[in-house]
């Protein structure tokens, strides 16, 4: 009987019933303490109204509680393109349909300067070739790209690319373009460096194989009965195959440099030993040359993270540089500093006719030569500083370059 009452308060009151009837009973139990029956019964009567409003209302609400938290809240794609091309290096330029600027990331900023939200993009690009591919895009709807150089500052090459982007789920934000410069200038530098050294390496061979070439078929006819000028012939033969083989062999040490760059060398090097053994292996060509060479080493040991045979030939080269093109000088100086409070140094110093000025910050250029007839009078290969720039590099050590006319050269490798 009782669980029958339950099921039919259940059903028609709802989870209340047993809230209202407690509160029926409390309402009972004040009029037997002497409060007045209508108070007791208007009381009731709100309490239970109350009750059962409570009640029914979270049920009637949670359907529409559950839907708003399954919907997806409305959010701006503006806002989410914009942060991710605040993150890329590239500059980039957001565009509407009229070509006006809707976002700008920071590096476009560093690259154009800044330009204010709605303004056109030809406010800040003054190239034709440019601004004809935005409108073009603009018009047609397809991406387009174009390469474009800046001549100022400095010379500076860029992939210029615009392209539509797909907003089909907003299209109350209107047709957006992208447009962006990508920087190639580093790479168009290093495709002109491949093919000047092609060319430049091409023509250091082609030199000597035409002399050979050309007294090979002088020996063959003319001079086939001629015991001297085939000596003469044969002796300059023998200058050219040298030179060629020193060209080839430098060539082959720049590529192997080049492998190994980024891989700096762990081992440790005495230099005070390593400076005395190249100027012992170059006094028969000081001597030759009228050139003395004087070491200037501290009597303790100065040891510098490298590679000795590289060293070597870092040294080699420029002591042997400082004894050709600063005979006149007479004498070469080699200094190694090396204090507690700086870096190591070594110095090498001519005191010959010097390098004009124009000339020093490209010394370290493939095939570069100040005079190119006093080079090939010396037998050099235009590639020995070149050697010597990639083995500090990889030595993470500089060479520093001055000179004065008429007073000598100082090349110092810092480490």
């Amino acid at each position: 009987m009782v669980s029958e009452w339950g099921t039919w308060l259940s059903k028609r009151f709802g989870g209340a019933w047993p809230l209202l009837v407690a509160l029926s009973l409390a309402g009972a139990l004040s009029v037997f303490a002497g409060v007045p029956l209508w108070q007791a019964a208007l009381g009731w009567f709100v309490l239970a109204g109350l009750t059962l409003v409570a009640d029914r209302t979270p049920m009637q609400s949670m359907p529409s509680m559950m839907q708003a938290l399954e919907e997806p809240k409305a959010h701006d794609p503006v806002e989410d393109i914009s942060a991710t091309l605040d993150a890329m290096e590239t500059a980039a330029l957001l565009l509407d349909s009229e070509a006006n600027l809707v976002f700008q990331n920071r590096a476009s900023d560093r690259l154009l300067g800044a330009l204010p939200v709605g303004a056109h993009v030809s406010a800040r690009l003054r190239s034709p070739a440019v601004l004809d591919m935005v409108r073009e895009t603009l018009a047609t709807g397809k991406p387009n790209q174009i390469e474009h150089a800046e001549r100022l500052p400095s010379q500076q090459v860029y992939i210029v690319r615009i392209a539509p982007i797909d907003l089909r789920r907003h299209e109350e934000k209107g047709q957006l373009y992208l447009l962006c410069f990508r920087d190639i200038s580093e790479l168009r530098r290093l495709d002109r460096m491949r093919s000047d050294f092609v060319a430049n390496a091409s023509h250091e061979l082609r030199t000597p194989l035409a002399s050979l070439r050309g007294f090979i078929e002088t020996l063959q006819g003319p001079a086939k009965s001629d015991p001297k000028a085939q000596e003469r012939f044969l002796s300059i033969m023998l200058d050219q195959s040298t030179r060629m083989s020193r060209l080839v062999d430098d060539l082959l040490s720049l590529s192997r440099l080049e492998l190994k760059a980024n891989v700096a060398p762990e081992g440790k090097v005495d230099l005070v030993p390593l400076l005395s053994h190249v100027r012992d292996s170059l006094v028969p060509l000081s001597e030759d040359l009228g050139v003395k060479i004087n070491l200037h080493l501290p009597s303790a040991p100065v040891e510098v993270t490298g590679d000795r045979d590289e060293l070597v030939q870092v040294f080699e080269n420029l002591v042997e540089n400082a004894c050709k093109y600063g005979q006149d000088g007479e004498r070469v100086d080699v200094l190694l500093k090396a204090e507690d409070s700086g870096p190591v140094e070594v110095t090498v110093e001519d005191h010959g006719p010097g390098i004009p000025s124009e000339h020093v910050p490209r010394l370290t250029e493939r095939f570069y030569r100040v005079s190119v007839a006093d080079s090939r009078s010396k037998k050099g290969t235009g590639l020995g500083l070149a050697i010597v720039k990639h083995i500090l590099t990889r030595h993470r050590a500089r060479l520093i370059v001055s000179s004065e006319v008429g007073k000598g050269s100082r090349f110092t490798v810092r480490f």
